[in-house]
């Protein structure tokens, strides 16, 4: 899990691109006017208008937006690919906009690593050789960086191929090759612009499944480029998404999904699959149970209130669910005893768990009982919750609509 220390922020950063980009252009962008109206009036393109986020340490930071939005323009302000017009870019406590020559170029090489959309391997080099090409430039000695290079590879499960050629590698294997390589160095900062686009849609989510095994291991700070909300949503501690170089809304998935913060936000989030988001924890509410020595008489006071509750033992653990009905079948048998009404095939949710995953427990119509990792029972899911927290999202997108229409 990511800190909460900060290692990159961009502050109140402009991006124009043109021949006097602090002219008209940038007084223009400064005073909120619209990238189209700005290059109408000035003939210069908004690349970022007024972007401020940060990135904490550890965690994977996605920008996500379409052609023009001035996701990849952000990234670049961070290895200083692109000079700002205006504004700060800190990474780890230094301005990076203020290095230059070789002060920039090794600072680059001990911070941070950068994967490509396409792969940029040498097809002369075989693989253990591309992915210590960095070390090589940096003059680390051939045993040092072939032994990172192999550590590298092991991480992306390629160190059987460290002795072919890319073209002999399908381009999931030549990505993870790429990956390797940033890898290698064993920087800080990975910074991944559209790392993933060029791969068929399967290869693509392997190599996101990949990427988090890996993440989940080395604890990497990641910049993560992405067009794709879906990809953004699966991969990503927080999103930020961007429009016409603006910065839209910054949350997390589970935020950007279920709190949508403008129309075009809630467009875009109508077109995931919520379940595969929107975790248990996000639906659950407090379980309110009933203690497995509860008196017979109290037990049945307390499901007046209620049609079932949730039973609990002394330790706080689930033993399972109690229904009033349950209840009054025993008062009729004789044998008033709690336990003899308990039923125990009650489903059992693990909060960090997603909707989807617990669809055919929903779908019995029963509880579902939320418990830690030590099971004690920390929450419940209704089954009702999960659709109604499904539909949501489409309602807001319905009355955002409305408010544009009216």
């Amino acid at each position: 899990m990511p800190d909460n220390e900060e290692i990159i922020r961009l502050e109140e950063v402009f991006k124009i691109f043109g021949p006097q980009p602090r002219g008209r252009a940038f007084d223009l962008a400064k005073a909120g006017v619209h990238k189209n109206e700005v290059q109408k009036q000035s003939g210069h393109v908004v690349g970022l208008s007024d972007v401020s986020f940060s990135v904490k340490k550890g965690e994977i930071f996605v920008v996500m937006g379409l052609s023009g939005s001035g996701k990849s323009t952000a990234i670049r302000t961070v290895n200083k690919l692109h000079d700002v017009t205006s504004g700060q870019v800190l990474v780890d406590g230094v301005d990076v906009q203020q290095l230059d020559g070789k002060e920039l170029q090794a600072f680059r090489r001990e911070k941070m690593g950068m994967v490509f959309q396409h792969f940029a391997l040498f097809p002369h080099r075989n693989v253990i050789d591309n992915v210590a090409y960095g070390l090589k430039v940096q003059k680390v000695n051939r045993s040092e960086r072939d032994a990172a290079a192999m550590r590298a590879l092991q991480l992306v499960g390629l160190q059987p191929y460290a002795d072919n050629v890319p073209s002999q590698l399908s381009g999931g294997m030549q990505q993870r090759v790429g990956l390797a390589r940033a890898l290698a160095s064993d920087p800080d900062i990975l910074l991944m612009d559209e790392a993933f686009s060029a791969l068929d849609p399967l290869i693509r989510r392997q190599m996101q499944d990949e990427l988090m095994a890996i993440q989940s291991e080395v604890h990497k700070t990641i910049l993560f480029i992405t067009h794709d909300l879906n990809e953004a949503l699966r991969i990503g501690d927080r999103v930020c998404i961007m429009k016409d170089g603006v910065v839209v809304q910054i949350g997390t998935p589970e935020e950007i999904l279920t709190q949508p913060a403008t129309g075009y936000v809630a467009e875009f989030v109508q077109d995931v699959d919520q379940g595969r988001v929107i975790k248990v924890e996000e639906v659950m509410v407090p379980a309110d149970p009933i203690h497995i020595e509860t008196a017979f008489d109290q037990a049945l006071v307390a499901l007046n209130e209620s049609a079932e509750r949730l039973v609990v033992d002394d330790s706080g653990k689930c033993v399972g669910l109690l229904t009033r009905s349950d209840l009054e079948r025993v008062a009729k048998q004789g044998t008033q005893t709690l336990m003899s009404a308990v039923r125990t095939d009650v489903p059992v949710a693990d909060p960090s768990q997603t909707l989807n995953e617990l669809y055919a427990e929903a779908g019995r119509g029963l509880p579902i009982a939320c418990c830690d990792e030590n099971g004690l029972l920390i929450g419940r899911m209704d089954p009702t919750a999960v659709l109604e927290e499904l539909g949501r999202v489409e309602a807001l997108s319905d009355a955002f609509e409305r408010e544009v229409y009216m």
